[in-house]
């Protein structure tokens, strides 16, 4: 499994486009915060706050983590090594977290460097440090737990099929409704409680609780939950093709 592992970083971090795909994340995010003359640029808001950056991260993760997850099986299937990797002395399940955490890791990686955007945050402050780290790191933690329940759709979504691109966009539709269909649902046709309970169904309610910096365990049980059901999803599916 652990070599599984290592194949899946190495072979995505050989490509040019995992390169592609973490400037892309790393220019987006860069010129928001710091070029545009938007509502998210850091230097005229005029608080050392770093909320601009997790309003837009998970946008461009709807679209940065499908990109890495799209070859996951699709392209196993296309070249035709996926009966040969499941002869492999590994159970679907290794294979699919092999991958799966392989995912998670390059979430991680494309996290990282923006750690450069705390550490100007923290030194612009008056006086420096003066902002709110808690909610920082909370947030930080929510991204991970939000990029990795969308690496687990996005999984998915490429043991559905041998075409790159149909991964890729099933897993942004998915990813998408599941962020922001249950909140449109809420905001538009249903309200009270019963709009409450569908609102909580959604990753975006999950995701701003943990980014206020209070880690509670519900959230961190619906993320694990969400993330299970679609692992489980991906097994039945790769054991559908025995049937």
């Amino acid at each position: 499994m652990f070599t599984l592992f290592k194949k899946e970083i190495n072979g995505f971090l050989n490509s040019l486009i995992g390169y592609i795909v973490m400037v892309v994340f790393l220019l987006m995010t860069g010129l928001f915060l710091w070029v545009f003359p938007l509502e998210f640029n850091v230097l005229d808001f005029g608080f050392a706050s770093l909320d601009g950056l997790f309003i837009l991260a998970p946008f461009v993760f709807l679209f940065l983590i499908p990109a890495i997850t799209m070859r996951s099986f699709a392209d196993e299937k296309k070249s035709g090594t996926l009966e040969l990797l499941m002869t492999q002395p590994l159970t679907d399940l290794q294979v699919i977290l092999a991958k799966y955490f392989a995912g998670v890791v390059l979430v991680v990686i494309s996290l990282v460097p923006t750690l450069v955007y705390y550490v100007s945050i923290y030194l612009l402050g008056l006086p420096p440090g003066n902002l709110d780290s808690g909610s920082i790191w909370g947030s930080y933690l929510g991204l991970l737990f939000l990029g990795a329940s969308f690496v687990s759709i996005g999984i998915f979504a490429s043991s559905l099929t041998d075409n790159q691109i149909v991964s890729f966009i099933l897993a942004v539709f998915i990813s998408f409704f599941l962020y922001m269909g249950f909140e449109f649902i809420y905001n538009f046709i249903l309200s009270g409680k019963t709009g409450l309970i569908i609102e909580s169904l959604g990753l975006n309610a999950h995701y701003s609780s943990i980014s206020r910096g209070v880690i509670d365990s519900r959230d961190l049980i619906y993320f694990i939950s969400v993330t299970a059901i679609f692992i489980l999803l991906t097994k039945l599916s790769l054991e559908s093709r025995k049937w």
